[in-house]
């Protein structure tokens, strides 16, 4: 997770979008000068803004979270399901290969 609100990334997502800052923030209902301080680490941002950002951007609201320097949602239960049954796959494998 990053410390620190990633502002290279959001301008670079921004600029491959062809959005501005003032997009971003009327899509998260904020006002330029609340997105401004998010961006200089001095506002907080709530789940429901990075949720906005993560629709507006094309990534998932982990990843938006991740680069806003803010802890990603919970991973739902399929996401976590989905994880341990890769980490299974990966355990599975590796003792077939030590089995040989």
């Amino acid at each position: 997770m990053a410390l620190f609100f990633d502002t290279a990334w959001y301008d670079a997502r921004l600029a491959e979008r062809g959005l501005d800052r003032a997009t971003l923030a009327v899509a998260a209902g904020m006002t330029e000068t609340e997105l401004a301080l998010a961006f200089k680490d001095q506002r907080e941002l709530s789940m429901r803004e990075v949720s906005a950002f993560a629709e507006l951007l094309g990534v998932t609201p982990a990843e938006a979270a991740s680069r806003a320097g803010v802890r990603p949602p919970p991973a739902s239960d399929a996401e976590r399901i989905a994880a341990l049954e890769a980490r299974v796959a990966v355990l599975e494998a590796e003792l077939a290969r030590l089995g040989r």
